[in-house]
């Protein structure tokens, strides 16, 4: 089939950003950048403990297609929303643009307040990152919005923070480092062993393929509600314990050294809170030890034992990501987990690479009984970070 002739549906979010930008604009890019979303392995509310986290980048994509411009605006158009939102320089403050544009205006304003230059342009977004489903659909038009408007301007080692202060900051929301780390530093064949602390990380091989397994992708569709006074009275919890404890954040209470730490907290809440990220931490170093040593099918115990402190301890599952783990794992899954912040969106379980579509049924079958929405799901491979295209 030659490109001509692709229909739309087969075209990749970066052909269409291309596309999209001469049809809506008149020009040529100069630049098209995509950024995937990314799934976290192991490592949940982790991150802003200083903790540690194993994510690794889907093959869904967002696009940025960019052009330069000689007025004084940027123009950026959507093809989920098909609207065009214009930004101004004067609107390269804190919370002047809101909405999915306010992502792309907080890049502009974050790489102008990192030191580089950013010319007013126009732009055209691409997705095929599922929204909503805690995926990490932000990020990844954050790092596809920077390359295109910055490209190698802005050593690629500081895309993630950049991108972080743009959500952070400009946006409003809080995210630790993982998601942006994720769109731009993960390698194909590989998961991202992130040190939430200082920002190093290492590349740990995750050949599923090789394996003979898979990764399956349930998106329960159950409202994601990140509410953020559930997600801030988390935090709050975790940072007032390691206050109690001395300590600088709850990554510094060595699991060994878990049981006397949790005699020193009074309220039950707390030390739940408290167990779920000290052993979470630990877990994410045994997956990384396992993977190196070419142990995939191993760590499905762990990914299951991470959900299960997620539900009791951390609360922050919902019946439909419990429903989705019970079932995938009665299917003959070696383990499954919710992954991303919760109440609400995905859960990952690890799979023969035969048998997906037996647990996918079975997924289904038991959302049906239960009366939930029915889910979706798909295969899922790491991936490669932010490029160009």
């Amino acid at each position: 089939m030659g490109h001509a002739d692709m229909s739309h549906a087969d075209m990749s979010p970066a052909a269409r950003a291309r596309k999209a930008l001469v049809e809506q604009f008149g020009v040529a890019p100069s630049a098209v950048w995509s950024a995937p979303g990314r799934a976290n392995l192991i490592g949940e509310h982790t991150d802003y403990n200083d903790g540690y986290v194993l994510p690794f980048a889907l093959p869904h994509r967002t696009a940025v297609a960019a052009a330069p411009v000689d007025g004084p605006c940027w123009t950026v158009w959507s093809e989920h929303t098909n609207e065009r939102v214009g930004f101004g320089a004067d609107d390269l403050t804190l919370g002047r643009v809101d909405g999915w544009a306010g992502y792309v205006a907080g890049v502009s304003w974050a790489l102008r307040d990192a030191g580089h230059p950013v010319e007013p342009a126009v732009m055209a977004v691409a997705s095929d990152v599922p929204l909503g489903a805690g995926l990490s659909s932000s990020a990844a038009l954050e790092c596809a919005a920077l390359g295109a408007l910055a490209g190698d301007a802005a050593p690629i080692g500081e895309w993630p923070r950049i991108a972080q202060r743009a959500e952070n900051a400009y946006v409003g929301m809080p995210c630790g480092i993982m998601d942006q780390s994720a769109a731009v530093l993960c390698e194909r064949g590989h998961a991202l062993f992130l040190d939430c602390r200082d920002s190093s990380y290492q590349q740990v091989p995750f050949d599923l393929d090789g394996a003979g397994l898979a990764m399956v992708l349930i998106d329960t569709r159950a409202p994601h509600r990140l509410v953020s006074g559930e997600y801030a009275a988390r935090r709050a919890d975790c940072e007032a314990a390691a206050k109690t404890l001395g300590v600088l954040a709850l990554r510094d209470v060595d699991s060994a050294a878990l049981d006397e730490a949790l005699a020193r907290l009074g309220e039950d809440v707390t030390r739940r809170r408290v167990r779920h990220v000290v052993t979470e931490n630990q877990r994410v170093l045994d997956v990384v030890t396992l993977l190196r040593a070419g142990w995939i099918r191993e760590i499905g115990p762990l990914l299951t034992a991470s959900h299960t402190s997620l539900r009791d301890d951390f609360e922050v599952t919902v019946p439909q990501l419990d429903t989705a783990v019970s079932a995938a794992i009665a299917a003959g899954a070696y383990g499954a987990r919710m992954t991303g912040g919760g109440f609400g969106g995905c859960v990952l379980a690890l799979i023969d690479a035969a048998a997906e579509q037996e647990v996918s049924a079975a997924v289904t079958a038991a959302f049906a009984q239960a009366g939930f929405d029915r889910p979706a799901a798909f295969l899922v491979t790491p991936s490669v970070g932010a490029s160009a295209d």
